[in-house]
């Protein structure tokens, strides 16, 4: 039961923040048309798939951390390493299911616009059928999840 509710509160905030993100972004993926600061050098492009860390950006994976923990910081559960991991699983996880969903629930892309050509952020980090980022954290995600119990 405990998976069943792990992956319903996944696809709940996932679905919530890409649903807010595309009221902020419109079809101007990667804050491009936001009025924020960008910082662009080696190891933005090596980190980011080529994409600028955003303030936009950075401020939103900061709230997304601190949420994820607050189950912690609030003392309603011990931290722990197993506990931990469960929590960075979330949080990887997220990011990837928010980021597909932001295409799929956008009406300016759809799950037809979830391609390399569609997405330009993404363009220098896709492999095959999705950003490098999905390839990479999927299966490091769910490792830690499984390893969590």
């Amino acid at each position: 039961m405990s998976h069943i509710v792990f992956a319903l509160f996944l696809a709940a905030a996932a679905t919530a923040f890409a649903l807010l993100e595309i009221q902020i972004e419109g079809a101007a993926g990667w804050a491009a048309g936001l009025p924020t600061w960008r910082r662009e050098n080696r190891w933005t492009r090596l980190l980011l798939g080529g994409r600028p860390l955003t303030g936009y950006h950075l401020y939103c994976h900061i709230f997304v951390l601190a949420v994820v923990h607050l189950p912690f910081g609030l003392g309603l559960v011990p931290w722990t390493v197993r506990g931990e991991a469960r929590a960075v699983a979330f949080l990887m996880l997220f990011w990837i299911l928010e980021d597909f969903l932001w295409f799929v629930l956008n009406p300016r892309y759809g799950v037809r616009g979830f391609r390399k050509e569609r997405a330009a952020w993404h363009a220098s980090a896709w492999w095959w059928i999705m950003p490098r980022e999905y390839w990479i954290f999927l299966p490091v995600s769910v490792a830690l999840y499984v390893w969590s119990y």
